[in-house]
């Protein structure tokens, strides 16, 4: 059922019955590194690519995810998924493996709540039974694709975020009791400040992630205060700032306690991420592994993820564009 203007309200609530994540080197040091399923010392995973490790751990998450269900891959109704690379080929390629009717979506780092909002969707509606929502990232693969090859040894701005190497699995389900539900999603629309520099992502969509925030309040009536925590996917330290200052001029004063980043969770401070955390894997490896573990404890009963991502590519860079924005909130709530 639509509500207001942009946001979903299924009426069903469709279940999220297992969730897997799997991660780099660089995760399996950080913050979050018990939340993770599985963990590779190399970043390359025994591949001969970068591009071909990351469909690895997307591969690794999504049959983890189907294993923790019970469930064999025949039992998937539709697999959705997303990433950063040119034409989502980690994405297709993985589907190739799972051998569910796919999807491919792309909204850069906002693909996992895009993902999971499309797979509840089609629970809701009754179009799926079981469909599984994913999103990879590779930290190598992507500054090979939009900066420059690690191996160039580039110095870059404090403003810099580190991009996430792993992926995240959902299997969302129209059976199963007591686990996280996902009761609402509101989809984001387009916004371009105009900045253009590539290394300031969290400024650049800090905007995005506050506009679709604003959105979803407005849209069900309710306050910040109904959530136990408000995490956007990868603003990092820069843009979280950004973030928290614009929605008290209009109105949100968030407590700090409730309004996070999975950016900032997921790396230890001593950790050499410069910004914080960015890519498809953040808030998807944050959420399908940390939130969830965290709400399945108790700690949280209802949580909102606003997943954020820069629609820009090389192309568009080179061009001297700016950066068009864009941000996917989801509800959750224990049952």
């Amino acid at each position: 059922m639509l509500k207001g203007h942009q946001t979903w309200v299924f009426q069903s609530k469709p279940t999220i019955i297992a969730s897997a994540v799997a991660g780099g080197p660089f995760e399996a040091d950080g913050a979050l590194a018990e939340d993770f399923d599985i963990l590779h010392a190399d970043v390359w995973l025994g591949q001969d690519s970068f591009e071909k490790a990351e469909r690895k751990l997307l591969e690794e998450a999504s049959q983890r995810a189907i294993d923790k269900a019970g469930m064999k891959k025949e039992d998937v109704n539709f697999f959705l998924s997303g990433d950063l690379m040119n034409q989502i080929t980690p994405s297709s390629f993985a589907a190739r493996t799972i051998g569910a009717p796919y999807l491919g979506v792309f909204g850069a780092c906002s693909s996992s709540m895009e993902g999971l909002a499309l797979a509840s969707l089609m629970v809701d509606t009754g179009f799926a039974n079981n469909a599984l929502a994913a999103a990879s990232s590779h930290n190598a693969a992507a500054e090979k694709q939009f900066r420059y090859p690690t191996e160039y040894g580039a110095q870059k701005p404090p403003t810099a975020q580190w991009t996430v190497t792993g992926a995240g699995a959902a299997l969302v389900s129209r059976e199963g009791k007591g686990g996280p539900r996902v009761t609402c999603a509101t989809i984001g629309r387009i916004i371009d400040m105009g900045i253009s520099d590539p290394f300031n992502m969290g400024a650049a969509m800090a905007p995005a992630a506050v506009d679709t925030i604003e959105a979803h309040f407005r849209d069900l009536n309710i306050d910040p205060s109904y959530y136990d925590l408000i995490a956007t996917g990868d603003l990092g330290a820069v843009g979280h700032r950004i973030a928290g200052d614009l929605l008290i001029e209009h109105g949100f004063k968030i407590p700090t306690e409730i309004l996070t980043d999975c950016g900032l969770l997921i790396y230890r401070e001593e950790q050499p991420v410069l910004a914080g955390g960015s890519g498809c894997a953040c808030s998807a490896t944050v959420t399908y592994g940390h939130f969830m573990n965290r709400m399945k404890k108790g700690d949280f009963k209802r949580i909102l993820v606003v997943a954020t991502g820069a629609l820009l590519s090389p192309m568009s860079y080179q061009q001297k564009d700016s950066i068009p924005c864009i941000a996917h909130a989801v509800a959750i709530e224990m049952d």
